[in-house]
């Protein structure tokens, strides 16, 4: 007798979701998490050869055994975490394919959000809405209505993560912005993203809301505001995004708003990217670029090295605003090698003695692997002893680390000298 469709997809996926192990150790909550991916991708696949109510079926079951794994895993690379979200992505797109019914589905959402194994992902009624349709949307409302009457008065925003029924809040709140954005209700989406606009974040987070249904102006008025906001990491964050839609939308504005943001935030990161933007105009902006940076050697040896390919006058940088900056360093004298290996070798020893300022075994390979490479930079030149004396001074002055020893044995540094 031949299986029903539904039971062979069922036994494809469900046993790389479920497990009896014990999942608490790292790898194999790892190994678990790629078994879970190999699960998505099949029910993915079904879509197009599998009748729609099969796949949507076993989703739902695979998304209530997923939720019970992550529960008890340590999922710290968050591997498990991505499959799940895999999941509760394909979830809507099933439950339309499959003209699920309305009301179970309502059910479902409202039980998933406020009564799950975990409290740490969301639902998106803007994707489940195709699915729901007009009376599944009504009936959605009116049930988040009814979880919040029986929740009482709702708290301030300063005292909604310390009330006994946070979750509840933060999924009423996180709905009411999905539902206005779904809307299309602009003064609802100012209302339940901005809120108090006391925090830059929120202001971006309205931004978006409006660029994802198309109103860019509104978009753009909001990110510049988030982006005005203060000259903290959210605001920069903000910049970063209006750029973006200004690289979409208005590109004419964006060399200005670049070279803004510069000078808010002078960093090889802004600086590379306000000369991405300049172009053929990059002259006119580069004596100011290179006054704002020397005052903070790895940002100027850095976009010198990096953005401008500059390496000579990186290198001489480095050296006239005294860089102090270990991985600046490192990338320098990686390039540097390549032009005249002799003059890193000052650099090399100098990384390779901060390195074992500390007893750590990272620190120990790591000066382990810079006296390596500087043997092998000497071989052959006048410079060969002095390497190896050096390495003959660190092995004596570092002698009660036997870890140090080992690792610069294993790179195959000369052994310590008997005294």
């Amino acid at each position: 007798m031949t299986r029903p469709a539904s039971a062979a997809l069922a036994e494809q996926v469900l046993p790389l979701i479920r497990t009896r192990a014990e999942l608490y150790r790292w790898r194999a909550s790892n190994a678990h998490g790629s078994q879970m991916h190999e699960a998505v991708d099949i029910l993915e696949a079904s879509m197009a050869s599998t009748d729609p109510k099969d796949v949507y079926a076993v989703t739902t079951k695979a998304i209530a055994s997923a939720m019970k794994v992550i529960a008890r895993a340590d999922d710290s690379s968050g591997i498990i975490g991505d499959a799940c979200r895999r999941l509760l992505a394909l979830h809507p797109a099933t439950a339309r394919a499959a003209h699920a019914p309305a009301a179970a589905l309502v059910k479902w959402m409202v039980t998933f959000q406020f009564d799950g194994d975990v409290d740490y992902f969301n639902l998106d009624p803007v994707a489940y809405a195709p699915a729901l349709g007009e009376i599944g949307l009504a009936r959605y409302r009116k049930e988040l209505s009814a979880v919040e009457t029986k929740l009482g008065p709702r708290p301030s925003e300063d005292a909604r993560w310390s009330n006994p029924h946070s979750h509840e809040w933060f999924v009423l709140g996180w709905n009411e912005q999905r539902l206005a954005v779904l809307d299309r209700d602009i003064d609802a989406i100012i209302r339940t993203h901005a809120r108090d606009r006391r925090v830059a974040a929120w202001l971006q987070d309205t931004a978006e809301a409006f660029e994802e249904i198309g109103e860019i102006d509104l978009a753009i008025d909001w990110a510049r505001q988030a982006a005005d906001f203060d000259d903290g990491h959210q605001a920069k964050r903000a910049a970063d995004y209006l750029a973006d839609l200004l690289a979409a939308h208005r590109p004419a504005e964006l060399l200005p708003e670049r070279l803004e943001a510069f000078r808010r935030w002078p960093t090889s990161s802004t600086a590379a990217q306000l000369h991405g933007v300049a172009a053929d105009a990059w002259p006119e902006y580069a004596s100011e670029v290179n006054a704002r940076l020397a005052p903070l050697p790895r940002d100027a040896v850095l976009f010198t090295l990096l953005t401008l390919k500059d390496l000579p006058r990186a290198w001489q940088l480095a050296h006239e605003l005294q860089l102090a900056d270990t991985d600046a360093w490192s990338r320098l004298a990686m390039a540097y090698e390549k032009v005249d290996a002799l003059a890193v070798l000052p650099v090399l020893e100098q990384l390779a003695r901060g390195d074992l300022v500390e007893a750590n075994a990272k620190g120990y390979r790591a000066a382990a692997v810079r006296l390596d490479r500087m043997r092998a930079i000497a071989t052959g030149t006048g410079h060969a002893g002095e390497v190896d004396e050096l390495i003959a001074e660190l092995r004596q002055a570092n002698r009660h680390r036997p870890r140090l020893q080992q690792e610069f044995d294993r790179v195959g540094l000369p052994p310590l000298r008997v005294q």
